[in-house]
């Protein structure tokens, strides 16, 4: 079992998403004016946080990074890429040299 990437990160890039997906029913719908306002900074500040906690972690690679700063979906797109990295590097522990 490989360690997964923080809980902190992944509800983040999830809420990106969704605030994303709200924000544009809602322009291409009713255009509800205190949904603009609440989704807004929500995405913001959820896309900010990605893209920072993504840079700090330490098992992070460039290219997750450079995922991260994707908006909508790049937070998703990073911890795809991290998962991905996680399970090689556990693969690698797991082989006992001979």
């Amino acid at each position: 079992m490989h360690p997964r990437p923080a809980r902190h990160v992944r509800i983040a890039a999830h809420a990106e998403l969704i605030s994303l997906i709200v924000m544009l029913a809602n322009l291409f719908t009713v255009h509800l004016k205190p949904v603009s306002s609440l989704m807004g900074p929500t995405h913001g500040c959820a896309y900010l946080f990605v893209v920072i906690a993504t840079w700090r972690l330490e098992e992070a690679t460039t290219a997750a990074k450079s995922l991260a700063v994707v908006p909508g979906v790049g937070g998703l797109l990073a911890l795809r890429r991290l998962d991905t990295a996680g399970a090689r590097r556990a693969r690698l522990k797991e082989v006992i040299p001979s």
